[in-house]
């Protein structure tokens, strides 16, 4: 081994280790930040380590110096914008993105790789399996993120997209990617197979998340980012890079346990979403309670809503995807530090699905400054509805539909936020329109649910100034 190859390769396993350390700081709110910037940390040694190997094995060559400065300009350059003008709510779709650029990076080492081989003259079983595998599934992941991200941003219908023989054709394009590749792998190594598998593969990604629905879509993204990670390992493994093996392994296993427990929490198996899930509308729609059926419904103002509050000893808000559209998390959290002041109880229910994406109301509610201590996951939500005076939901739809604990239904058999065990309950929205899963909520019907039609983030200002004036009274 030459010095610069062990330099190299303990720059990896340091790598490797701030990998390790930083995800397992990631595991809790206070110390998410810090594992953050450890595992960014890591990456930026492996990178570097990477770039200083390859152009001391290249030579010294022009073409490859202007390569790698290039895409390490245009790469880093793109991340940090995006990264920093990203709004919360595009977040999913951005990592969707990620996923699609990591997928497709991987095929295209292993592409590469392949071509290296070819050139050599000869591609060993250790070589051919390790690209089969990449292409296929670097393949799937690019072309299926896309859709995913498209169908997150709302430039493909959020609904599940179907037409007749799209089973046959999904299971047409799997065994072509699959006979093509154990071909490859045990007898004909060739361009033109490759080229199939790569065709079959990304066709099978597009059709395997057209069927998907819009509450299923951020599961998706999860299971597509395993895949990703998975993607990097094969490339790890084609080109013999240790980095790319662990760091592709981690994001892998990472991936596959967070799918696995948004499944979990929308009482959903994986399978069944990958084979077609539900989803057609958003609960942010529209502008005002119309097209909906108010008979059995009791509207309230912000002066009803404030004087609940005002006279309340423990309050529960109940944040959504609406409260994040509206990019009113700074307004919940004055009123909650407004209520406090006054010495009410306030506490936050969060949801592990509410908004777009595991843990995105946590961050929301950490870039207002809510304390910790104040955000309560499903179960310890779930034990103190029973003794809140008023639980205000904000742009929260199906985590909360009584409806789940009834058989036959949509929503069915998914853990839920007890609101309806509140005293009384307020629902901040928009419109009547339903959720994700497309159907109703018997919660806004409930005789002591208060339906406040209104954007989030100029229903919750007017509340505060209501409240100002009962609290001060």
């Amino acid at each position: 081994m030459t010095g610069t190859a062990f330099i190299v390769g303990s720059a990896y396993l340091l790598a490797a280790v701030l990998f390790v350390v930083g995800l397992h700081q990631m595991r809790a709110p206070s110390t998410a930040r810090r594992g953050n910037l450890v595992s960014a940390t890591g990456m930026a040694i492996a990178i570097v380590a990477t770039v200083v190997f390859a152009l001391i094995d290249s030579g010294g060559q022009l073409v490859a110096w202007v390569a790698l400065v290039l895409g390490l300009a245009v790469g880093g350059a793109f991340g940090v914008i995006r990264a920093r003008t990203v709004k919360m709510t595009d977040i999913p779709q951005l990592v969707s993105l990620f996923n699609a650029v990591g997928g497709g990076a991987a095929a295209a080492v292993a592409l590469a790789d392949f071509v290296l081989h070819i050139t050599g003259g000869t591609l060993p079983l250790t070589a051919s399996i390790p690209i089969a595998l990449d292409v296929l599934i670097g393949s799937v992941t690019f072309s299926g993120s896309l859709i995913a991200a498209g169908k997150l941003q709302g430039v493909i219908s959020g609904k599940p997209i179907t037409f007749p023989g799209s089973r046959i054709l999904n299971i047409a394009v799997v065994v072509i990617a699959l006979a093509s590749a154990v071909l490859f792998v045990f007898n004909t190594h060739s361009l033109v197979l490759v080229l199939v598998i790569l065709a079959a593969s990304l066709i099978f990604g597009v059709l395997m998340v057209l069927p998907i629905g819009g509450a299923d879509a951020p599961v998706i993204v999860s299971l597509l980012n395993a895949l990703t990670g998975l993607a990097v390992a094969m490339a790890g493994f084609a080109i013999d890079n240790q980095a790319m093996i662990i760091a592709g392994a981690l994001v892998g296993a990472a991936g596959t346990i967070l799918t696995l427990q948004m499944a979990k929490a929308m009482n959903r198996s994986v399978m069944s979403i990958v084979l077609g899930g539900f989803g057609t509308a958003d609960s942010s729609a529209g502008g005002g309670p119309v097209d909906a059926d108010l008979t059995n419904i009791r509207q309230v103002t912000a002066d009803d809503v404030a004087i609940q509050l005002a006279y309340a000893q423990h309050v529960m808000i109940v944040p959504g995807y609406g409260l994040a559209a509206a990019q009113a998390q700074h307004e919940a959290a004055d009123l909650a530090k407004l209520l406090t002041d006054h010495g009410i109880d306030v506490k936050y229910a969060i949801h592990p699905v509410a908004g777009r994406m595991p843990g995105h109301m946590n961050v929301l509610l950490a870039e207002a400054n809510v304390p910790y201590t104040q955000m309560l996951q499903l179960d310890e939500a779930n034990a103190a509805f029973d003794t809140c005076d008023i639980a205000l939901v904000i742009g929260a739809n199906d985590v909360c539909n009584p409806d789940a604990r009834k058989p036959g239904n949509p929503v069915s058999g998914m853990p839920i936020l007890d609101v309806d065990h509140a005293k009384s309950v307020v629902v901040l929205k928009r419109s009547m329109s339903p959720g994700y899963a497309g159907i109703g909520n018997p919660l806004f019907s409930d005789p002591k649910t208060g339906m406040y039609f209104a954007d989030a983030k100029k229903g919750l200002a007017d509340v505060i100034l209501a409240v100002k004036e009962y609290v001060s009274a």
